[in-house]
């Protein structure tokens, strides 16, 4: 079943998981899929996510006030239960469960749920239950619901509420700070079936008002059962009860409508909120709309894998498709979001917004360009942030932070708790300050793929240069002559300090090679940037923001200077001193733990510092090779006046491939692209833990607070991008493609330069097709031959079969 995420038993010990997967959304909020007969216990965990709704709390924390920005559990809409006879409540966990399905739909976006329950006095109830977050209205969600009398008649109760004592409980390691960030502003209700309830966040002071219609069907038609308010400041339920003879079914249908006082087009969210769920049709109306939407997703989104059977790797990937979609989509556009790094799903990493968008954009670049723009666009609204960042830092330019919500500031924790110690330490990680170049690599890569000018105009150039105006004030001359950039982390995130130094006066590690190098392309790349702009607009951006051309040619000169640490071996020195490090015991830790991937919390259990070791979360150097070809990388390396050698690639990845724990799922993906030509099937086997990620919880329970966004995203990117070779520089769009064994063929959708593409292929050949419009021609190559594409024409590439012994020193971005 490609289409379907399948559980056929209930397991309370991994309900939180399935809750994170079975999550329903349309980019504008998501709903966790949570039982609607339980609340927060423990075993499960409702709620609900507006995206980008953050509110401020401060806390004690040993001894000190930290503030902290939470993405904010909104309440829990779900609730829905029955009785029979005024007996208890139907809950899962308290009764017999005969036969049991949950099924995440993911071609129309339902969520079914399929229970045969038998309560303490023998009478059983089939539970059949549809759910939907309507991607076709922003706005809307609904819950249709069948209870049958198997063998048993008399009067049913269905209880029907909103429940706004909710906290934000989902991470266990922050359950000591501050929980609760909703003020109730009271309840009420409209005609017969509709309620609502209204909630402020403390801080934000942002309102959110959820209404909800409640109403009961026998064979299609309504009834009128008797009804029930019950409310306080916090709570507002209706009860409903009819008698059901034995055999009968009921259908109980539940819409809710959410609005907040940010919405757009609204007068008041009260008014707004109830005024569509009184509006509102049916559920299979609300469905057939809801359904069309995600066709036409798919229609742009699905990829065609011809494959022999590998471990459910379509429907993973489909999965991972859904899940991006549901935390950004054209509902996002324009709602001043961010793509945060665990969805609107959970509550870990507090909603944030951090460098996974440097996994993620690049996907939605070739498929849906125009949710990239909207994302960038929320970078740029925090440009005057970044600014006040970097001038508090003692830098030019603009810093942005590690960790983004609300407004831009920085978010990074001071301090995190170690679950394996207990104890809290300093948290260094602001000082990764490469999540500047990402952002610069996202707004150049965006323009490559998509030609957009005005944009380039209007918002990336000024993002751009103000970046790279950053990366030339933290530069500092060496006594070699090159420039340096000292006292940041890597991506690696182990490495906070060297060895012996405390960690309350940790200031990072100098001149991380993956840093130096993308603020060396980044200041080369200034001038191109700044070559889109007409000379006027040039004229005006360069006094707005305070650059000359002078500072173009200055920055240029300082690219071609800066230092990067090599051994003397030829291997990339992930920051300098790295080869001074001890050598871990991988081995040893391997069998008296079994899993390392949290190896920092391991080692500071034990009184240890990775700081001692070479040891990797996860890739560092390694990202070069994922992020550029080949042909890039030689460029870049001569331009620096290293040179660059082709054998390079493999030797480091074998050597970092050794020392890396993997403790971020991004670093799977990672390395599977960067091994997808040299040895494909242990990019393959990375590929599949990669995919397992979250469907696995292969990191031990941290998929329950929230799915990671980007490693599914860059799963699916590798079969766009990598296993394609898809590449556009200088307005040609390269292809290079290579399948792995057990594929035969691949067939995807693209936009590029205003054309909308088909690409298929198969091992011998490919077929690149635009559909008929205005799009100018474009180019097409493929190791060195180059097609001119007209709209709605057809290029055929017959494949050069590349000789499996002689496949030579690759990964899957480093063959131009």
């Amino acid at each position: 079943m490609t289409w379907s995420l399948v559980y056929d038993r209930y397991l309370p010990e991994r309900e939180g998981t399935h809750e994170a997967l079975c999550t329903l959304g349309n980019g504008y909020f998501c709903v966790r899929g949570a039982a609607p007969d339980c609340a927060d216990d423990g075993t499960h965990y409702p709620g609900t996510y507006v995206g980008g709704l953050y509110n401020r709390r401060t806390s004690t924390v040993a001894g000190r006030e930290i503030e902290n920005e939470d993405l904010v559990n909104l309440p829990n809409w779900l609730v829905l239960t029955a009785r029979i006879d005024g007996g208890p409540w139907f809950r899962l966990d308290d009764m017999e469960i005969l036969d049991y399905r949950q099924e995440l739909e993911m071609k129309t976006g339902v969520l079914h749920r399929r229970i045969r329950l038998r309560d303490g006095e023998g009478r059983v109830t089939a539970w059949r239950e549809r759910r939907i977050v309507s991607m076709a209205d922003k706005h809307l969600a609904a819950i249709a619901l069948e209870l049958e009398a198997e063998n048993w008649s008399g009067r049913l109760e269905i209880h029907s509420a909103i429940d706004g004592r909710v906290i934000n409980n989902n991470v266990a390691r922050y359950r000591s700070l501050e929980q609760r960030h909703l003020v109730p502003q009271g309840t009420g209700t409209i005609g017969d079936d509709v309620i609502f309830l209204r909630t402020r966040t403390s801080q934000s002071r942002v309102d959110a008002v959820q209404a909800v219609r409640t109403r009961l069907y026998r064979n299609g038609d309504p009834l009128a059962p008797a009804r029930e308010t019950t409310a306080r400041e916090d709570w507002i339920n209706q009860d409903l009860a009819l008698d059901l003879a034995e055999g009968a079914t009921v259908t109980v249908e539940k819409v809710m409508a959410l609005y907040t006082s940010t919405s757009f087009a609204i007068s008041e969210p009260a008014l707004a909120a109830t005024e569509a769920v009184a509006a509102a049709r049916r559920f299979d109306s609300l469905l057939a709309d809801h359904a069309a939407a995600w066709a036409e997703l798919w229609g742009d989104f699905d990829m065609t894998l011809a494959m022999r059977p590998l471990g459910g790797a379509e429907m993973k990937l489909r999965l991972h498709v859904f899940h991006l979609l549901q935390t950004v989509s054209e509902n996002s556009i324009d709602a001043d979001i961010g793509v945060p790094a665990r969805g609107w799903h959970g509550e870990a990493y507090r909603g944030h917004i951090f460098w996974d968008e440097l996994f993620i954009l690049p996907f939605l670049n070739f498929r849906r360009p125009l949710i990239t723009r909207s994302l960038l666009k929320y970078r740029y609204r925090r440009l005057g942030a970044a600014r006040r960042l970097a001038e508090a830092e003692g830098f030019r330019g603009a810093l942005y932070p590690w960790q983004s919500g609300s407004d831009g500031r920085e978010e990074t924790q001071v301090v995190h708790l170690n679950p394996a110690s207990g104890e809290w330490i300093p948290d260094n990680s602001h000082r990764q300050r490469h999540v500047n170049a990402a952002i610069a690599h996202n707004i150049w890569r965006y323009f490559e793929v998509t030609g957009d000018g005005e944009f380039m105009r209007n918002f990336g150039a000024e993002m751009y240069l103000e970046i790279a105006k950053f990366w030339a004030s933290i530069v500092e001359e060496r006594p070699d002559g090159r420039y340096g950039i000292r006292e940041v982390m890597g991506p690696d995130e182990f490495t906070t300090g060297y060895p012996g130094v405390p960690p309350e006066e940790e200031r990072g590690i100098d001149n991380n090679a993956y840093t130096n190098v993308m603020a060396s392309l980044i200041l080369h790349q200034a001038e191109d940037v700044a070559d889109i702009l007409t000379p006027r607009c040039r004229r005006a951006l360069f006094a707005r923001i305070g650059i000359t051309e002078d500072d173009i040619e200055r920055w240029d000169a300082i690219s071609r200077r800066i230092f990067v640490p090599f051994h003397d071996d030829g291997i990339i020195s992930q920051f300098e001193g790295f080869e001074k490090l001890e050598e871990f015991d991988w081995q040893g830790y391997r069998e008296r733990h079994g899993d390392i991937h949290r190896l920092d919390r391991i080692l500071g259990a034990e009184g240890r510092n990775p700081n001692d070791f070479k040891v990797s979360k996860q890739a560092d150097v390694l990202m070069l090779f994922f992020l550029f070809t080949r042909e890039e990388l030689e460029q870049i390396f001569e331009r620096l006046g290293y040179g660059f050698d082709p054998s390079w690639i493999p030797k480091n990845i074998d050597y970092y491939i050794a020392r890396t724990s993997h403790g971020s799922t991004l670093s799977h993906v990672v390395h599977s692209w960067v091994l997808a030509r040299s040895d494909r099937p242990m990019a393959w086997d990375l590929l599949q833990n990669a995919l397992d990620a979250d469907v696995g919880d292969i990191q031990g329970g941290t998929t329950r607070e929230g799915i990671h966004l980007g490693a599914m995203a860059s799963t699916v990117d590798l079969f766009q991008r990598c296993l394609i070779g898809l590449e556009v520089r200088g307005g040609i769009l390269h292809v290079n493609p290579v399948l792995p064994e057990g594929v035969d063929a691949l067939t995807v959708r693209v936009r590029c330069r205003s054309h909308s593409l088909s690409l298929a292929l198969t091992r011998d050949a490919m077929d690149i097709t635009s559909e008929p419009g205005a799009a100018p021609p474009l180019t097409v190559g493929y190791r060195g031959h180059f097609r001119e594409l007209g709209a709605g024409g057809k290029v055929h590439i017959r494949l050069v079969k590349p000789n499996s012994a002689a496949a030579g020193p690759a990964t899957a971005r480093a063959v131009s």
